[in-house]
């Protein structure tokens, strides 16, 4: 058993959940931050990840990431850093599993193009949607709506990136209904999954660049930090084959950023003379993330990737049309909203209805939103290769 540090999450002193639970209810032998991520786990928008975009619209390759596969890689990094650290593994679970449930079909190209659809609405965020997704559209308890989750894995999801200073009227309404303390730092946990995020995205996205035959290994030794990890591997498997030395060098780089995480955690929870939660709170900056030279480090790979696989034409190709689905989806659901399923339309094109349309385009996976744009407009034109 892991003994939590001072300064960690502890499910016994949780600030509790806004609706309280059922009396007589029993679940089982779990604790707060348990049921929080059993109930994420479980629930219909955590399933429908397994069909949304990580990088490849509706990749046709079974190898590909997608955004649930992308949330477990999360979860066993920063499960595995939290342990290390004393924090509260389960917490930092729960935040990992649902850091992206918030995410509409196709990615930040979707994102982008639902945030334009409904800027006379107040716009879209995928954190934002996280939020309102458990507080209030998933109804699968008999007494009221949402998952009902803790405080401390509301606050962790509402602002794992750092406070929130002008939260939009998504976020805004669910602090309304259980205050998040928005302007200040999140525990560790929090701090811990968004790190595990960077981390876990910086080295399978180099694998999937290289499967998808985005970019070469010789080009992507240009940067440093990977030049530095495959010579280190080579040297130990001087005649090894390729192909089995690449998930080597994603071992390797994963382990290079979570020891480095790790040390500069340790030294700036020293540095801040931090004992309670509460004063992580109150500390004013982050006291978990990269060292500075691994920041920077961490900056050319990503400039990399951006240049060579985010940006790259094949991609940015399929993510136009995907952005096209999108908006002529949402045109047409502003035009009739009783196209959308019972329960979800209005018969006003009103600001209330808007942000509906937009609950379920959000909801959709890549493929349900290619499925009813076939059905309702006509045929997409999506290139085959991912």
């Amino acid at each position: 058993m892991t003994i939590l540090a001072p300064y960690a999450a502890d499910p016994n002193r949780s600030r509790g959940r806004r609706h309280g639970g059922v009396p007589g209810e029993v679940r089982g032998p779990r604790d707060a931050f348990q049921r929080d991520r059993d109930r994420i786990i479980h629930s219909v928008p955590f399933r429908r990840l397994r069909h949304k975009t990580q990088v490849f619209v509706a990749p046709d390759g079974d190898h590909f990431r997608v955004r649930l596969t992308h949330s477990l890689e999360v979860a066993q990094i920063g499960r595995t850093m939290a342990r290390a650290l004393g924090l509260n593994e389960d917490l930092t679970e729960a935040l990992c599993l649902a850091h992206d449930i918030g995410h509409p079909p196709f990615g930040h190209a979707g994102e982008e193009a639902l945030r334009e659809a409904m800027a006379d609405a107040g716009g879209f965020d995928h954190n934002a949607h996280t939020l309102r997704l458990l507080t209030r559209l998933e109804t699968t308890y008999p007494s009221h709506h949402g998952l009902d989750l803790s405080w401390e894995t509301l606050e962790g999801l509402a602002k794992h990136n750092g406070p929130v200073t002008a939260p939009g009227w998504a976020l805004a309404e669910a602090d309304a209904e259980f205050p998040l303390e928005l302007a200040s730092w999140p525990s560790l946990e929090a701090q811990v999954a968004a790190i595990a995020d960077d981390i876990a995205y910086d080295n399978h996205d180099i694998d999937d660049g290289l499967r998808a035959g985005l970019f070469s290994l010789e080009s992507l030794l240009s940067v440093p930090l990977v030049a530095r990890t495959w010579a280190a591997v080579r040297a130990r498997y001087p005649d090894g084959d390729e192909a089995r030395l690449l998930p080597e060098l994603i071992r390797d780089q994963i382990g290079l950023m979570v020891t480095d995480v790790l040390d500069e955690t340790r030294q700036r929870v020293a540095e801040a003379g931090v004992g309670t939660i509460d004063e992580v709170r109150g500390a004013g900056k982050p006291l978990s993330g990269f060292s500075m030279a691994m920041a920077l480090e961490e900056r050319v790979l990503k400039s990399f990737l951006y240049a060579n696989m985010y940006r790259s034409a094949p991609i940015m190709a399929v993510q136009s049309q995907a952005q096209k689905v999108i908006a002529d989806l949402f045109q047409a659901y502003r035009d009739r909203p009783s196209l959308m399923p019972d329960g979800w339309g209005g018969e006003e094109d009103g600001v209330a209805t808007r942000r509906r349309i937009g609950d379920f385009i959000a909801g959709m996976t890549d493929r349900y939103a290619i499925g009813r744009y076939r059905d309702l407009i006509g045929p997409v034109e999506l290139p085959e290769a991912f």
